[in-house]
């Protein structure tokens, strides 16, 4: 196994010149890096990246805090930063917080002492003093945390007005909102999207809470399709709770798009497994990770960043849980 001390004698350079040009620690000329760089090639020499962070104090690991890895929307963020992450030479750490602040501070703690280079993350904790006291670069994914971290995320109060009114342009006259969790920004701003929209108009709706989760949101909307069998338009705020309302159908016998059509928030693969497919409200799920772990590289790297808040445009998607639009 070729070590330092090889690469160094066949260099003819002192051990130490060489742990400073691999660690780019300090000062090494010209000719000394060329005769390292070379007996590096030459000897196939691998730098220990355990070794290599415990003397620079520094890595190249990212860490990635997702809220709940079972929700298809999530999956695919981490797929987009660890495509782009990988690109730039860095590892991607995944770590699921269930939404509990313990646990994220527990990963943020333990992975600073594997010197990882910043996070990402997915948080409904704002300003959170372990993401403030961190010292580390952080940017915000999907969820604003405080005004001093980069933040990328959907324009999702527009969403829900497109989504509200596809509903209304179907003539649906009943509409059900199947609001998100009041702890998210995202889930609040496509209330207030959902809320300008319907309010400007005549016809009778009903908003209820409803978490991000199938099971769950399969058994509220049940209940309030059998409370009232008269709604014909369901807005889920996310395809999850879309795809439990679908199911909340199936099972009381109520035809898609027929006499109920349903509309979701995402835009992930799932929405077109369904049968039918889903009408959704599409994010930009790959492009809002791409620009996340390019950001967080920069600020990792000391680079300039161009803005501090990036909105990714939404658009709707057409599929079979709704029907043309009404002439």
């Amino acid at each position: 196994m070729t070590t330092i001390r090889d690469v160094a004698k066949k260099a003819g350079v002192s051990v130490a010149t060489v742990s400073r040009f691999l660690n780019s620690t300090g000062y090494v000329s010209q000719e000394a890096a060329a005769a390292v760089t070379a007996a590096v090639a030459e000897l196939q020499y691998e730098l220990n990246p355990v070794a290599r962070s415990l003397n620079t104090k520094k890595s190249n690991l990212i860490g990635l805090i997702l809220p709940d890895i079972t929700n298809p929307f999530f999956p695919e963020l981490a797929r987009a930063v660890e495509d782009v992450a990988l690109s730039y030479g860095y590892t991607v750490i995944l770590c699921n917080s269930d939404e509990k602040p313990e646990k994220e501070k527990n990963y943020i703690e333990t992975l600073k002492k594997k010197y990882i280079a910043g996070f990402i993350v997915a948080s409904n904790q704002l300003d959170a003093p372990h993401y403030a006291n961190a010292n580390l670069p952080i940017v915000a994914l999907d969820r604003a945390i405080n005004e001093k971290i980069p933040t990328i995320s959907s324009n999702n109060k527009e969403g829900a007005i497109l989504g509200t009114k596809a509903l209304l342009d179907r003539g649906c006259k009943n509409i059900l909102f199947l609001r998100g969790p009041e702890e998210l920004n995202p889930a609040n701003d496509r209330y207030d999207g959902f809320m300008e929209t319907i309010q400007q108009t005549d016809v009778n709706f009903r908003v209820v809470f409803c978490p991000f989760h199938f099971a769950d949101s399969q058994e509220i909307a049940e209940q309030a399709l059998r409370d009232d069998p008269s709604i014909d338009g369901i807005f889920a705020s996310s395809d999850v709770s879309a795809a439990g309302a679908l199911k909340a159908a199936s099972l009381l016998g109520i035809a898609v798009p027929d006499a109920l059509q349903v509309v979701g928030f995402d835009g992930v693969a799932l929405g077109e497994m369904l049968t039918p497919g889903l009408t959704t409200v599409a994010q930009d799920v790959y492009k809002m990770g791409a620009i996340a772990a390019r950001v967080l590289i920069k600020r990792i790297e000391n680079q300039e960043i161009e803005q501090h808040f990036y909105q990714v445009p939404v658009k709707l998607v057409i599929r079979g849980t709704t029907r043309s639009v009404t002439e």
